[in-house]
């Protein structure tokens, strides 16, 4: 058995990656944790940022310091995750790709051979509603998915 966590940061995908920890050690299955950059969401902070600052003369700095930054923590996160699934005595490996994330997740759920998806309910912008990811993939794959709230 092999579970995908997909992971954005926010709590709730955190939540949703112990979760799949959890199963995985009740199954004896691997857990790959997948995290999706999108650069675009860096270009529309940095616009944002220069928008609001007059200072668009070095958009393509704060573009570029949004991202590494956006890695960074992502980077972070994920090797958390890592430690503690390691800990609990799971098989585990981190995954992040660059680009689309309704594209590289169905990607991934397709070619990876996973018995389940998890993810969070909400996504990092907390919205009270599941997130746009979720309907994104859902018609796309036949992968089982598991929302954790």
């Amino acid at each position: 058995m092999k579970i995908l966590a997909l992971i954005d940061g926010s709590k709730w995908s955190h939540k949703g990656a112990l979760h799949a920890v959890s199963i995985a050690k009740k199954k004896d299955a691997d857990v790959v944790l997948l995290s999706v950059l999108d650069r675009r969401e860096a270009r529309t902070m940095a616009f944002n940022y220069c928008t609001q600052s007059d200072k668009c003369d070095i958009i393509g700095t704060y573009e570029q310091n949004i991202w590494q930054d956006m890695r960074r923590n992502i980077e972070t996160e994920l090797a958390a995750i890592w430690d503690f699934c390691n800990g609990e005595g799971c098989r585990c490996t981190t995954k992040i790709r660059d680009g689309d994330r309704r594209e590289e997740i169905v990607r991934e759920v397709r070619d990876g051979g996973y018995s389940l998806v998890v993810m969070g309910a909400h996504g990092r912008s907390g919205k009270p509603y599941l997130g746009g990811t979720l309907s994104d993939i859902a018609g796309e794959i036949e992968t089982p998915v598991l929302i954790v709230r």
